[in-house]
C-alpha cells in the first residue's frame, strides 16, 4: 500500500538493469520501501509488498554498479550525486568550529542578502532529511526589508488580537481551554511579548524581525511529522552561517501565522498546515569574540552506563610487572 502525503499517493517506478546488477543485494538491505526482494541471485520488484517505493533513493545511492533507475514521487536521475570525496567533506573539528562560531544575530547592516546566498542556504536546506519522500515542507521567502517589514506588521496585527486572552476577564474564560503551562505562558510571556513589541515599535525600532532583510519560513502538511520544517531550517541556519551571514530562529511567527486565517490566506498557505518555524537572515553589524556553550536539563543512558574502572586499561597494571 503506498504512503500518502499531500502530494502522492502512489509509488515510485523501479527499474533494475539485469545487464549490470551483479545480485549483491545492497540494494534489498537497505529497501524499507520493501518492493526489493532477492530472487536466487537477481533483485525484483514487486510494488504489492510494504509500502511500494516511496522514492528515498537509497537503492539507487547504494548500488555499486549503476543499475538502479527510479522516478517518480518528484524524484529521478537527475537528483542523484556522486558522493563527496572524504578530503573534500568537513572533519569534526570544523564541523564544530562552525557550530561554535553561530550565534543569534538580531543586528543586521543595511544590506540586502545577495540572491546568489539565499540560493545557496535554499540548497543546502533541501538537502536535509525532512520526512517521509517527497518532502511537504515548504519554504516562503521574504526577500528584501520591504517584504520582511510588511511581513512584521501583518504578523504584529495579528498577534494584537491575542492580547484580551492574557490579561483580565479574557484570561479567566481561556483557562478552562488551555493547559496550565499554556495559560501561565499567555499571562507571563505572550502578554508581556505584545506590550514590549509595541513600546518598540513605537520608539522605531524593530524587536519582532529585528531589521532583518531576508526571512524564510519553513512550514509543511498535515501529513507530515511536526518537526520536519525544523530540520531544513537549521540546515539554512548553518549554511548562512557559512557564508558569513547572520541568523536567528523564531517560533512566535509561526504560532501567529497558523492560528490566522487571514494570514494563511493572504500567503498561500494551507489553512490545515501544521507547525512552521522561522528564519530570519542578514549581514550581522556585530561581531561576537567569544563562543557560548549550553547544558542539557539532563543526559540519561538506559540502563545506566557503569563506571569506567580506573587504570581500566592500563596494560602495565602493578600485578603484571615482574
Amino acid at each position: 500500500m503506498p504512503l500518502r502525503t499531500a502530494r502522492f499517493y502512489d509509488s515510485a517506478e523501479v527499474t533494475i538493469d539485469e545487464q549490470l546488477c551483479n545480485g549483491c543485494g545492497l540494494c534489498v538491505k537497505v529497501c524499507r520501501g520493501a518492493p526489493l526482494v532477492m530472487e536466487g541471485k537477481r533483485v525484483k520488484v514487486d510494488q504489492s509488498l510494504g509500502f511500494g517505493c516511496i522514492a528515498c533513493g537509497h537503492c539507487v545511492t547504494i548500488c555499486p554498479k549503476n543499475a538502479i533507475t527510479v522516478r517518480g514521487r518528484d524524484f529521478g536521475p537527475e537528483d542523484v550525486s556522486p558522493m563527496p570525496k572524504k578530503e573534500e567533506r568537513a572533519d569534526y573539528d570544523s564541523l564544530r568550529n562552525l557550530l561554535l562560531s553561530r550565534r543569534s544575530v538580531r543586528d543586521f547592516k543595511d544590506k540586502p542578502v545577495e540572491r546568489e546566498f539565499i540560493d545557496k542556504i535554499l540548497e543546502a536546506a533541501s538537502s536535509a532529511p525532512m520526512g517521509l519522500p517527497p518532502s511537504d515542507v515548504q519554504v516562503l521567502v521574504f526577500e528584501g526589508f520591504e517584504q520582511v517589514q510588511a511581513l512584521r506588521n501583518d504578523l504584529y496585527d495579528e498577534m494584537k488580537k491575542w492580547r484580551w486572552m492574557t490579561r483580565g476577564v479574557g484570561a479567566i474564560l481561556m483557562r478552562p481551554f488551555m493547559s496550565k503551562a499554556a495559560s501561565q505562558a499567555m499571562r507571563e510571556f505572550v502578554g508581556p511579548v505584545i506590550n514590549m513589541y509595541e513600546q518598540k515599535a513605537n520608539e522605531g525600532v524593530d524587536w519582532f524581525l529585528y531589521g532583518a532583510p531576508l526571512a524564510l519560513y519553513f512550514y509543511t502538511s498535515p501529513y507530515a511529522d511536526p518537526v520536519d520544517p525544523y530540520i531544513p531550517a537549521t540546515y539554512a541556519m548553518l549554511a548562512a552561517q557559512s557564508l558569513g551571514l547572520g541568523s536567528t530562529m523564531l517560533g512566535f511567527p509561526g504560532m501567529v501565522i497558523m492560528r490566522s486565517k487571514l494570514l494563511q490566506k493572504k500567503y498561500g498557505i494551507d489553512a490545515v498546515n501544521g507547525s512552521g518555524l522561522m528564519l530570519i537572515v542578514g549581514h550581522p553589524a556585530v561581531r561576537f569574540s567569544k563562543v557560548v556553550t549550553r547544558r542539557f536539563r539532563g543526559i540519561h543512558y538506559f540502563p545506566e552506563r557503569p563506571p569506567i574502572e580506573e587504570n581500566a586499561n592500563d596494560s602495565t597494571n602493578s600485578e603484571d610487572v615482574e
